[in-house]
C-alpha cells in the first residue's frame, strides 16, 4: 500500500463535512508535513503522522510556484518511494503529475468511499461541501457523477 501524503485542503474540506475519519478508514494512516499541520490549524487525529521532507531545497524551489503546504507535500512525496498524494489545487496537481507522482483529491476520496460502500450518498457529500462555501467546478462535479453512476 502506498504512503498517503495529504495537503491541507483535503483535511479542511473533510473536517468541514465531518468526514475526516474517511482517511483513516480508507488508508489507515496519513502523512502530513509540519507546514500542513500549521495550515490546518486543528488538532490532528492519531492516524495522521507528521513527517517533513529532507531536502529543504526542493521545498524552496516548489515554493516559487506553489504555496508552502503544497510545496512541502510534493517535496515529501518525491522523497517517498511509493506514495499517493492528496492535492486539490489544479496547479499543484499538474506539477505533481508532471513530476511522476500518483495523485488524488478530496472528491476522489469521497468517490472511492462511495464505491467501497463506506458512504451512501456521494451527491449529498458534494452538496454539503458546496453549502460550506467550497467552490467545485461543474466539469469536476460531472466527472464525479459519471464515476458514481458507473459504480451503482
Amino acid at each position: 500500500m502506498p504512503e498517503v501524503i495529504s495537503n491541507t485542503s483535503c483535511l479542511i474540506l473533510l473536517s468541514k463535512i465531518r468526514q475526516l475519519d474517511l482517511l483513516n478508514t480508507l488508508y489507515n494512516s496519513i502523512i502530513i508535513t509540519d507546514t500542513v499541520k500549521t495550515e490546518f490549524g486543528e488538532n490532528i487525529p492519531d492516524f495522521i503522522k507528521i513527517k517533513n521532507p529532507n531536502q529543504e531545497f526542493s521545498v524552496k524551489s516548489l515554493e516559487q510556484i506553489l504555496d508552502s503546504g503544497e510545496a512541502s507535500t510534493i517535496a515529501l512525496a518525491l522523497e517517498t518511494k511509493n506514495s499517493l498524494v492528496i492535492l486539490d489545487d489544479l496547479k499543484a496537481r499538474k506539477i505533481a503529475k508532471n513530476l511522476g507522482l500518483k495523485i488524488t483529491g478530496t472528491l476522489g476520496i469521497l468517490a472511492k468511499a462511495k464505491k467501497l460502500g463506506i458512504i451512501d450518498d456521494l451527491e449529498k457529500q458534494i452538496n454539503e461541501l458546496q453549502r460550506k462555501g467550497i467552490w467545485i467546478s461543474e466539469s469536476v462535479i460531472n466527472e464525479i457523477r459519471k464515476i458514481d453512476k458507473s459504480t451503482n
